[in-house]
């Protein structure tokens, strides 16, 4: 059997495993890095773990050593082998699920109570973050501890006024708990990305009643979408809302940037009465 201190670097080139720059792939290879991203979350032992994109099984393996059970989804086959043999190293303790993480039923896979913990493909970062947001309250994860690029995460913790600040904020913040624990160079990375990433760590809150996840996606869609323009104009095709700011006294020649969330919040409750 091979041994589980065997260098990650070692395994890739066993299993000839290039990152695919197509999925979005960069292997992070430093143990205790991974160890360290591994304990963001928290004590693991006897919890569950839920992986997207482990690729050869790094960051799978230092949730392992840390006594959770995992459950790794994996689109790229190259991979499965290399995961295989820490399935066989950890019996009963790893599960792979050889499919598309945007096809996957959590809930089902997952269970309740999971805590999502994922060096993201930058190609479908985004797109999971806001299912895992936009879907029924309290959620199914326990946390979410992802990599992101570096912008891409700023933008999840931004607050009002600031360069950052836009949908995505609105979308993270407005019942969940987001911060920036970990930046990660470049050079953390094979091959190294262009840009640096950095590991931010969520964890959901009550929900503010009466408020339309959907109807928040469409408000923020149009109010960012011409970030420079006026509320006034660029909600203007969108029903409702413009009465909906003079009711709550937003003045409508503010632009989306200067919003807060608790008032976008408030503005989605009002048109969510409607819908």
């Amino acid at each position: 059997m091979i041994e589980a201190t065997e260098p990650l670097r070692d395994v890739i080139a066993r299993h000839g495993l290039q990152a695919s720059k197509s999925l979005g792939q960069n292997f992070i290879l430093d143990r205790q890095l991974l160890a360290r991203i591994a304990a963001v979350p928290g004590p693991l032992e006897g919890l569950t773990a839920y992986e997207v994109g482990p690729g050869p099984g790094g960051l799978t393996n230092a949730l392992l050593e840390a006594g959770a059970s995992v459950v790794a989804v994996e689109r790229d086959r190259r991979c499965i082998p290399a995961l295989a043999e820490l399935e066989a190293r950890h019996k009963g303790k790893l599960r792979i699920i050889d499919a598309d993480a945007l096809t996957i039923d959590e809930p089902t896979e997952a269970g309740e109570g999971a805590h999502v913990v994922a060096n993201l493909p930058y190609n479908v970062g985004t797109a999971l973050l806001l299912r895992w947001l936009s879907g029924p309250w309290p959620p199914w994860w326990r946390s979410l501890t992802l990599m992101f690029q570096k912008e891409v995460a700023e933008r999840i913790v931004a607050a009002p006024g600031s360069k950052d600040f836009g949908r995505l904020s609105v979308l993270s913040q407005w019942r969940s708990d987001a911060r920036i624990v970990m930046n990660l160079h470049r050079s953390a990375f094979v091959p190294p990305p262009k840009v640096m990433s950095a590991v931010v760590h969520i964890v959901p809150k009550n929900m503010p009643g009466g408020v339309k996840a959907a109807v928040l996606e469409r408000l923020t869609e149009a109010a960012f979408g011409q970030r420079r323009k006026m509320l006034r104009s660029s909600l203007k095709n969108l029903p409702g809302a413009l009465e909906a700011l003079q009711r709550l006294g937003i003045d409508s020649s503010r632009r989306a940037e200067t919003v807060s969330v608790a008032e976008f919040v408030e503005v989605a409750r009002e048109l969510s009465a409607r819908a």
